[in-house]
């Protein structure tokens, strides 16, 4: 599954030693494209405490990752989005692969443990970007008590294409233009983002970069979870149909 050498791999193990050594957060509330509420207008928060894993892909059921939930944060998470007038439900499942997959490579459990509580949270069922957006503000809160929030989704992601490039690592003219376009909308001033980051959806290669837009959704919870904290883009790297772009909001300090 994983290809150590791949440059996604490398820069994402960076960010992850970023995260443990200089951040240093008490725990972490994660959104990821894998996981859409059921229901209208709902979000889902998994209370468990119980580190188990959900495999959407057979290749995968042999890959571990260690972890542990907290119910008092996840109730911390609910209590914020209630405030904010969004129907939050607990629920009990396990860290899909949009999340374990990734922390995997990032929180290598053998030289970059966590060691902190993981808290799953869902995105909306629908494709508005601008609820989107207002989920992250509502949990952007928890960011005053050492909680971090990390998003996990991809800048482009077009699976169809995939198969039929066959290994071609060149990348499509859609995936240059939307994978621009999106660093230009979240760096720009915080005030005008969340209206330049949603006329994203509405360019012409839109749903060309996302045939449907789950794995773009998460980076506008990033950027409403942000507040006035501007957005930049880390690294990027093009390759066929996928970006592999990663984003941080707000600075970090020093360790």
């Amino acid at each position: 599954m994983y290809q150590t050498d791949h440059p996604a791999y490398n820069k994402l193990a960076q960010i992850g030693k970023e995260i443990t050594l200089k951040v240093k957060p008490k725990a972490i509330v994660v959104f990821s494209a894998h996981w859409q509420a059921e229901g209208r207008d709902r979000i889902e928060v998994n209370v468990s405490e119980a580190g188990d894993l959900i495999y959407e892909c057979v290749f995968l059921e042999e890959k571990k990752y260690p972890n542990v939930g907290s119910k008092a944060v996840a109730e911390k998470v609910i209590a914020a989005l209630r405030s904010h007038c969004i129907n939050a439900e607990a629920v009990v499942r396990g860290l899909d692969h949009g999340v374990w997959a990734s922390f995997k490579v990032a929180f290598d459990p053998d030289g970059n443990a966590l060691n902190i509580p993981i808290i799953q949270v869902s995105l909306f069922s629908g494709e508005d970007p601008h609820q989107h957006y207002a989920l992250g503000r509502a949990v952007s809160r928890l960011r005053d008590e050492g909680i971090a929030i990390i998003v996990s989704g991809m800048a482009v992601h077009n699976l169809r294409d995939l198969r039929f490039l066959r290994g071609c690592s060149e990348p499509m003219a859609y995936t240059t233009s939307f994978d621009e376009a999106l660093k230009e909308a979240v760096e720009s001033e915080p005030g005008v983002r969340e209206e330049r980051m949603a006329k994203l959806l509405q360019r012409e290669d839109a749903r060309q970069a996302h045939p449907t837009f789950e794995h773009l959704l998460p980076i506008f919870v990033g950027a409403g979870a942000a507040g006035v904290d501007w957005g930049k883009r880390l690294w990027t790297l093009k390759e066929g149909s996928m970006s592999w772009a990663q984003y941080r909001f707000g600075e970090v300090a020093a360790a």
